[in-house]
């Protein structure tokens, strides 16, 4: 399991968003609202452990599920490539190969990114309404310099930076900042190629519908 492949560099996306490693070393868990991305998530490591509901918790107001499984040799991998335990405010860059990188993007975005596409009607210029086709994908952590990280490495690759963003989040106590990386409607469109290089890739259905009603719509082929 330790091998990088696809599978596991997306699995490590989840899992540096969505997921956490216990203080105990050896438990790994993912939570998320889609339970279709905890399928998917189980197949990539070819693991066969029960999803289940997650406990009521400050989470999401929607229903959480999750899966837990225990492997020593596993978490003690993923620290080897920068993983932590309460990881959110603190964690940094990764250890991640080149030739997986996009994989491991891809993970982080279906765990806690966007994919948005929306026709704007609403500009109007002297009674005339203007449509736009509306196309951007964010990528979010709590860690500036996971998030500076991940712009590097995007930059370094496709010679692009993004808009990076922080606010902070109402229902955080301590009220640290969060941060956001954005792309828009062309820097997305050679991400999305990146992102999605063949069919059958692992990944979040519904936020690959997303990109793909886009090209579709604009009529670029990918």
């Amino acid at each position: 399991m330790g091998f990088w492949n696809t599978n596991i560099a997306y699995a490590v996306g989840l899992l540096t968003t969505d997921g956490n490693i216990s203080n105990d070393k050896r438990h790994i868990w993912l939570t998320s609202t889609d339970k279709q991305l905890l399928y998917t998530f189980r197949d990539c490591l070819k693991i066969k452990n029960r999803i289940c509901i997650n406990p009521p918790g400050s989470y999401s107001r929607k229903i959480c599920y999750r899966i837990s499984f225990c492997n020593i040799k596993f978490y003690n991998w993923l620290l080897k490539i920068g993983l932590k335990p309460n990881k959110t405010f603190s964690l940094a860059s990764l250890k991640i190969p080149k030739k997986y990188f996009f994989d491991f993007l891809r993970g982080h975005i279906d765990g806690d990114g966007s994919v948005i596409y929306y026709v704007d009607k609403h500009n109007k210029y002297k009674g005339k309404t203007y449509v736009y086709d509306r196309l951007w994908i964010t990528l979010r952590s709590g860690s500036l310099k996971h998030i500076k990280w991940i712009r590097k490495c995007i930059r370094k690759k496709l010679h692009m930076k993004g808009s990076l963003s922080g606010w902070k989040d109402k229902k955080n106590k301590a009220k640290k900042m969060l941060w956001s990386l954005k792309f828009y409607r062309n820097d997305s469109l050679v991400l999305i190629d990146h992102l999605y290089y063949r069919s059958n890739l692992p990944c979040l259905y519904r936020k690959r519908k997303i990109a793909e009603n886009y090209i579709k719509k604009i009529g670029k082929i990918n």
